[in-house]
């Protein structure tokens, strides 16, 4: 499988768009950080709702990567996501995910967020990928 700068490397040539550092990555499970600056917050004062969503789908698509090697046609079937507190404006949101399963050709995996340095989860998101069947 392929090594956290290996997928480093994919993420900033194939997804340059993508703004997020991995932080670290085990067996079925990554975490990764998002920098939040003001273009990311909403009036109010707190992460938006999409950003929010944003690093729940990169996790899993991290966490799948990490497991099953390269797949770039993998593909968001579904993403369910509940907010749970308010996020901290000036806090990174990190992300944890854990793949709960890995099948043929889907794959779930659920995410806490995180503001950076605080315990309590502000969001949690169940997702689901479809992997294309020539892996």
């Amino acid at each position: 499988m392929p090594t956290q700068s290996e997928l480093t490397h994919f993420f900033k040539t194939e997804f340059p768009q993508a703004e997020f550092t991995i932080e670290s990555i085990s067996h079925r499970s990554v975490t990764i950080k998002k920098t939040i600056s003001h273009q990311h917050l909403r009036p109010g004062g707190t992460v938006s709702g999409p950003v929010l969503m944003e690093v729940a789908d990169a996790a899993i698509y991290v966490a799948i990567l990490a497991e099953l090697g390269l797949v770039a046609l993998a593909v968001t079937t579904s993403l369910n996501i509940n907010f749970l507190r308010k996020p901290a404006a000036d806090k990174d949101i990190v992300a944890r995910c854990d793949l709960l399963k890995v099948g043929r050709s889907l794959v779930i995996g659920e995410v806490s967020l995180y503001s950076a340095g605080q315990d309590e989860p502000v969001a949690h998101a169940v997702g689901t990928y479809s992997i294309p069947p020539s892996r």
